[in-house]
């Protein structure tokens, strides 16, 4: 019997079933697809501290930071790159603005300065009126993040199994529910990514886990490396706080150790309709030209869109369930879910195994949607 059923084969799952093998549980992964089916593997691979208020999620992705950096050295394989990120400015008063949050990150431990843009980046458009610069922001192929971590953990994998409820004993969850027949556990964690909120409701409890759709460009591969950092607008760290459902995009432009050149963001809350929309491929495409004027005439060979689940206090769901007792969730990231992984995955075995979490979890708790 396994100790710990883990919900979502996507670099969230990956991260728990890594940090609960480590403490000693035996792991059982299951998803109704293949690794990193779902948000993970439409994601950009993103480890920001840069786009955070300072609170709690700050707090989480200061940890996650830290912890990206050890697998990098205890995992590997994942590219896994300190690139940094650089956050431009196209007018003196959204500088001020940047520059002021920037000040009230550095006294919870982000290190940043700013700067000229063109000095960090060579390509970049002239006449911004500045930068900051955040040395911790770092990258990794998503993917291969999520299938490195679960080989590395030796978590048993079942890939293609539909959950479709949940076994208790008494008011305690003590399994679930497939189309392959109940699989009996100590513990069920929810990471099921976009799809949590429906995984919850088979447990009984409601968690408002939406999509919030989203597209990116990849460009042909490049000869020579055109993007030092992470690049991207001020008005992206606006849109990660938006609670807009509408149509949303902001320029975000990276180089990849594969030569390509990854173009977002946008976002759009449109249900889980995978439509490829044109349009706002077009004005992603427009944006990023207009950051970096050296890609215009450069080929995009493909798009792809993902969904972001998202909540609506914009902060991840992370804790023991007391609704459903012997049910955890790891879910409702948005657009950080790559980059919070690690934390979260060490948050939920902390809380498992009754330990004191480096981070406080009581922002995070399920309970807090509870009617």
């Amino acid at each position: 019997m396994p100790d710990i059923v883990v919900i979502g084969a996507g670099v969230v799952g990956a991260a728990c079933a890594y940090y609960l093998s480590r403490a000693g549980y035996a792991v059982t992964v299951l998803d109704r697809g293949p690794i990193a089916g779902g948000t993970t593997g439409a994601g950009e691979g993103n480890i920001l501290v840069s786009d955070k208020e300072p609170g709690p999620e700050l707090d989480l992705a200061l940890l996650s930071a830290g912890l990206w950096s050890s697998l990098a050295d205890e995992v590997g394989g994942f590219e896994y790159e300190r690139k940094g990120g650089l956050v431009v400015a196209e007018t003196p008063e959204t500088l001020t603005a940047l520059t002021t949050l920037a000040d009230r990150q550095r006294a919870e431990g982000v290190r940043s300065a700013v700067v000229v843009p063109e000095e960090y980046e060579p390509h970049i458009a002239r006449g911004l009126a500045g930068g900051v610069h955040y040395p911790q922001d770092a990258q990794v192929q998503p993917m291969r993040a999520a299938a490195r971590l679960l080989r590395a953990c030796g978590a048993q994998v079942r890939t293609g199994v539909r959950v479709t409820g949940f076994t208790k004993k008494g008011s305690r969850v003590s399994g679930v529910r497939t189309e392959q027949g109940d699989l009996s556990a100590d513990a069920v964690v929810n990471a099921a990514g976009t799809w949590a909120g429906e995984v919850a409701a088979l447990a009984g409890v409601e968690l408002p886990v939406l999509p919030r759709r989203g597209f990116i460009l990849v460009t042909e591969p490049l000869p020579e490396p055109l993007i030092r950092h992470k690049v991207y607008t001020a008005a992206y760290v606006e849109n990660v706080a938006s609670s807009d459902a509408g149509l949303e995009t902001s320029a975000v432009v990276e180089d990849t150790p594969a030569g390509t050149v990854l173009i977002g963001a946008s976002r759009e809350r449109a249900g889980f309709d995978r439509t490829m929309s044109y349009p706002v491929l077009a004005r992603l495409a427009a944006q990023a030209v207009a950051l970096f004027p050296v890609l215009a005439g450069k080929q995009v060979i493909r798009a792809y869109g993902g969904f972001r689940p998202y909540c609506p206090d914009h902060l991840p769901v992370i804790g023991h369930d007391l609704r459903a007792p012997g049910l955890y969730h790891a879910c409702g990231h948005e657009g950080a879910g790559i980059g919070l992984a690690p934390a979260t995955g060490l948050l939920i075995t902390r809380l498992l195994a009754g330990e004191r979490p480096e981070v406080d979890p009581f922002p995070f708790r399920p309970e807090r949607f509870a009617r």
